[in-house]
């Protein structure tokens, strides 16, 4: 073999690498693309049948469409006994009641395991974490009695009310180790200064857990906000319904179900999630990254 065609083989080597290289990326980026769009496609599909006459819904599979049918959105925002702007307001109330209970007892409760030393520490925290993994319908007939007696049912009172007393354990846990990677040496200058327990966790961290208290505040309201299975057990009174259980009440099963009307306040219900989460994103993103939990 000579010189030559020694050299020529390896430039043509070298020149299929470099054509895999560039090729490789654009294969890996059209296979996201592709995976995606099979994840988006029932959303997609849900914000395309909002737009189309109820007797094309199921007729057509794919997401063209030909003539806008708005209407459905006039239709289904009175279609039921209350405008919708009741279910949402509804919502909105027991969201920024859940929210204020979770950043305000969650917050105080991990500054408890985090910092102070009290009897049973360990346990009661090792009681916490076994918490998490406790199912809500272990829980929901002894809650359902409780709040039964005390004469909270079709109020929202038990969707509020438990927030209060840290019940979310995760979020706990979140900020526990949100606290242990502050310094504790900014607990030691403060205390110099004057400050007490009280004025350490106001003053010192407090403002520095704001990833983590933001990264509670946006799970907090996403997973309230879609909540059903709570808020149809306490809720009975169509004027008390929140958003996930007012979009139950599209489907009835002793009549024909307005399923345009359904899809577009579907959507419309869709609105704040997604606006909640492209908003708080990089606080989510960066709550996350730094309180340990990969």
């Amino acid at each position: 073999m000579t010189t030559e065609t020694i050299r020529s083989s390896v430039a043509a080597r070298r020149t299929t690498g470099v054509s895999w290289a560039r090729v490789r990326p654009v294969l890996i980026h059209v296979a996201l693309a592709a995976a995606a769009l099979v994840m988006l496609y029932p959303l997609i599909w849900m914000v395309v049948s909002s737009l189309r006459p109820g007797n094309e819904i199921f007729r057509e599979p794919g997401i063209l469409v030909k003539d806008l049918h708005i209407d459905n959105y006039r239709l289904g925002w009175n279609a039921l006994a209350e405008p919708f702007t009741r279910y949402l307001l509804n919502s909105a109330a027991v969201v920024l009641g859940a929210i204020i209970g979770n950043l305000v007892s969650c917050s105080m409760a991990a500054y408890a395991f985090a910092r102070l030393d009290f009897n049973g520490k360990k346990f009661w925290f090792a009681i916490m974490l076994v918490s998490i993994m406790l199912p809500i319908h272990v829980v929901i007939v002894p809650q359902y009695i409780l709040f039964s007696q005390a004469g909270w049912i079709n109020t929202f009172l038990p969707l509020v009310v438990p927030k209060l007393l840290a019940t979310d354990a995760f979020f706990v846990f979140l900020m526990v180790q949100f606290i242990r990677g502050i310094p504790r040496e900014l607990d030691e200058a403060a205390r110099i200064d004057g400050c007490g327990r009280a004025g350490i966790f106001l003053r010192v961290i407090l403002p520095l857990m704001t990833p983590a208290l933001a990264t509670t505040a946006i799970f907090t309201f996403i997973w309230t906000w879609n909540d059903f299975f709570s808020q149809l057990i306490y809720l009975t009174d169509p004027k008390m319904y929140t958003v996930p259980v007012a979009l139950r009440s599209f489907v009835d099963a002793t009549s024909s179900t307005n399923w345009g009307s359904m899809f577009a306040m579907s959507v419309v219900s869709l609105v704040p999630v997604f606006l909640a989460f492209l908003l708080g994103q990089r606080f989510l993103i960066k709550g996350i990254a730094t309180t340990g939990i990969k």
